[in-house]
């Protein structure tokens, strides 16, 4: 099977649950094989995440059900990686700034 192997996620969640247990309910999803979170942004409420998934043939509906009911949001999917193998991200010139 060569389904989604990684998804990078923009989350609006509130403080509560905590990362760390967003991380936990995350990976006790089948096919999980990591969670990456990182705050990049706190305010009064809130806090805007990255997620990072990695694994084989990865659920994003049961994903996103997880995150709901951790009270999250999802802002955008940023990066979907799928097939036999992860291929990361080559620079090109038009990457330069």
């Amino acid at each position: 099977m060569s389904g989604i192997r990684r998804l990078v996620l923009d989350i609006l969640k509130p403080h509560e649950p905590k990362i760390t247990d967003l991380a936990l309910k995350l990976t006790a999803i089948p096919n999980v094989d990591g969670v990456n979170i990182t705050v990049y942004e706190i305010d009064k409420e809130t806090e805007n995440v990255k997620i990072t998934i990695e694994g084989k043939d990865l659920d994003f509906e049961r994903i996103r059900d997880v995150i709901e009911m951790m009270g999250g949001t999802i802002h955008s999917i940023d990066e979907v990686v799928a097939g036999k193998k992860i291929i990361e991200e080559v620079k090109t010139p038009q990457d330069r700034k």
